[in-house]
C-alpha cells in the first residue's frame, strides 16, 4: 500500500461568505491535542495580514519559481490570487493521519488524482446568510456581493466522498457536524 492511501485528506470548499474558516477554526479546536489531525497551512500570493486563515504569504513570482521546483502537491489560481499545498502534506498522510486543507471546487480533480483517500466537504449558507456576512467583511461594495452570489457555482465533478454541511444557523451546528466527519474518518468509518 502506498503511504498516502494510509492516510486521508479532507478538503473543505464552498462560496465565500459560507464560513469555512469559522467551521474549520471550531474542528481545530476541538482535535488541538490530538496528533493524528492537522491543519495544511496553504501557501497564498496574499499578505500575511490580510485576514482570514494564517497562511504562508508569497509574491507571484515566488509562487511560480516554487511551483515550477514541484512544491506544491496541488496547485491553483481564484480570485486573483494563487493558492498552494505543499508537497510535504503528502509526506504526513502516513500512519493513519487526517489533514484539512481548505480547497477550491475548480482544484478538485487534482486533489483526487494526488489524495487517494479524498473527503469533500461542502460548507454552504442560504444566500442571504452569504450575502450578510460578505457585507460584513467590509471588502466589496453592495453590487460586487450581488454579482458574486449571482455567479455560477462550479459542480463537484469528482468520484469522491462528498458531504454537504449547512452554516446558516449557529457555527456550534455545522462545527459539530465537521467534528463527527473528521471522528469517523479517524475511525476508519469514513
Amino acid at each position: 500500500m502506498n503511504m498516502v492511501d494510509e492516510g486521508a485528506m479532507v478538503v473543505v470548499v464552498g462560496p465565500s461568505g459560507a464560513g469555512k474558516d469559522s467551521v474549520m477554526a471550531y474542528a481545530a479546536r476541538h482535535f488541538s491535542g490530538e496528533s493524528r489531525v492537522a491543519f495544511v497551512r496553504r501557501v497564498i500570493t496574499r499578505p500575511a495580514d490580510a485576514g482570514g486563515e494564517a497562511h504562508e504569504a508569497i509574491d507571484a513570482d515566488g509562487f511560480r519559481r516554487r511551483a515550477a521546483e514541484g512544491a506544491f502537491a496541488v496547485s491553483w489560481e481564484a480570485h486573483g490570487l494563487s493558492y498552494g499545498i505543499p508537497r510535504e502534506t503528502l509526506d504526513r498522510l502516513t500512519n493513519g493521519m487526517t489533514l484539512i486543507a481548505n480547497g477550491s471546487r475548480s482544484a478538485l480533480p487534482d486533489f483526487a488524482e494526488t489524495f487517494p483517500r479524498l473527503k469533500v466537504v461542502l460548507i454552504t449558507a442560504r444566500p442571504d446568510v452569504l450575502a450578510a456576512r460578505l457585507a460584513a467583511r467590509g471588502r466589496e461594495s453592495g453590487e460586487a456581493i450581488a454579482r458574486r452570489l449571482e455567479r455560477a457555482v462550479p459542480e463537484i465533478v469528482i468520484t469522491a466522498d462528498t458531504v454537504v454541511i449547512d452554516n446558516s444557523g449557529p457555527l456550534e451546528a455545522a462545527g459539530e457536524a465537521f467534528v463527527e466527519l473528521l471522528a469517523s474518518t479517524l475511525a476508519g468509518r469514513g
